[in-house]
């Protein structure tokens, strides 16, 4: 029986994926539904893998690239190029759907109409007893995280709802939407990049949605390497330059303090692990960017809708940092 085409694209965006984008590409091949088409963007691999994806499957549209343009604009050059469908389905080479994965969230789009992007559950790779996240939380100090982030499954959110966005890793995006509010950030050129668009998405009066069915397994930071100086760096500059950019002047004036709490905690663990440079270099470069930053905030008139779904809790937020401790 021949399966059901829905007007989805899925993008992947590959540096040095190996095997495992192999193995993400086996289980597209394996969906319940097809999707208009496939697009591998690759940033310059050097591993063979694009060779090797163009070899085994042959269906899959192929855009190379001469050099690492970063996960933002490798994804930005997709949806302004690549991609001709009204939804978009993001798809990491580290994250291995379930056959049903873009299935569930079409099902959830027409469940769930009018909201601009959509999640779904993430497993941890290596060990599917545990979470890798169910959508991306923010709190107003500055820090974002993966809500459920190495929770045991069975204790994981299982009810539909709002998030304030999805991980990028696996979601479905309405392709316009993202369009206009600029596509991802380029300059953070990766990590951090999602929420950020999850925030302008909100900023814009869009929102976001969590679907529990929808599900892959996550390795997570397969090529740079999880706790890296790469990731410490990108992430802390990230996270200041999103803090800067999109949060409401009023939030700004009142978790000020807060926000410098986080940083200096986020530098004192790097240093803890023996990052302290990575974190520093980070500081640095987000302070000269700040300028450019500043320069592109919006004019916002839906704040409430934006701040609405943002975590309050210190709770909680405490409770992601051991969970990301552990």
């Amino acid at each position: 029986m021949e399966r059901l085409r829905i007007p989805v694209s899925v993008v992947l965006v590959n540096w040095n994926g190996g095997e495992m984008l192999m193995r993400t590409l086996s289980a597209l091949a394996e969906q319940s539904v097809s999707p208009q088409a496939v697009v591998v963007v690759d940033n310059a691999s050097g591993d063979g893998s694009v060779e090797e994806a163009a070899r085994r499957f042959p269906w899959v549209r192929l855009r190379r690239l001469d050099r690492n343009l970063g996960f933002a604009a490798a994804n930005n050059l997709a949806l302004r190029e690549e991609v001709k469908t009204p939804w978009v389905a993001l798809l990491n080479p580290d994250a291995v759907p379930q056959p049903d994965w873009l299935e569930r969230l079409w099902q959830g789009v027409c469940e769930h109409p009018g909201y601009a992007a959509y999640g779904g559950r993430m497993h941890r790779l290596d060990d599917p007893s545990r979470l890798d996240g169910s959508g991306d939380c923010y709190h107003p100090c500055g820090w974002g995280w993966r809500r459920d982030f190495n929770r045991p499954e069975a204790e994981g959110e299982r009810v539909p709802g709002e998030i304030f966005s999805p991980c990028a890793a696996a979601a479905l995006y309405r392709r316009q939407d993202v369009l206009e509010v600029g596509g991802f950030d380029e300059d953070f050129f990766c990590y951090f990049e999602d929420v950020d668009l999850g925030f302008r998405l909100r900023l814009a009066g869009k929102r976001c949605y969590f679907l529990p069915e929808a599900v892959v397994y996550h390795k997570g930071s397969y090529s740079t390497g999880y706790k890296s100086d790469f990731t410490v760096y990108y992430g802390l500059r990230n996270s200041i330059w999103c803090w800067w950019k999109n949060l409401p002047w009023r939030w700004i004036a009142r978790y000020l303090p807060a926000h410098l709490l986080f940083c200096l905690g986020f530098c004192l663990a790097a240093a803890a692990r023996g990052q302290g440079k990575a974190a520093l270099l980070a500081l640095r470069d987000a302070f000269w960017g700040l300028p450019k930053m500043l320069a592109k905030r919006r004019p916002v008139s839906l704040q409430e809708t934006a701040t609405s779904a943002m975590t309050r809790s210190f709770g909680e937020l405490w409770a992601a940092f051991w969970a990301r401790r552990a």
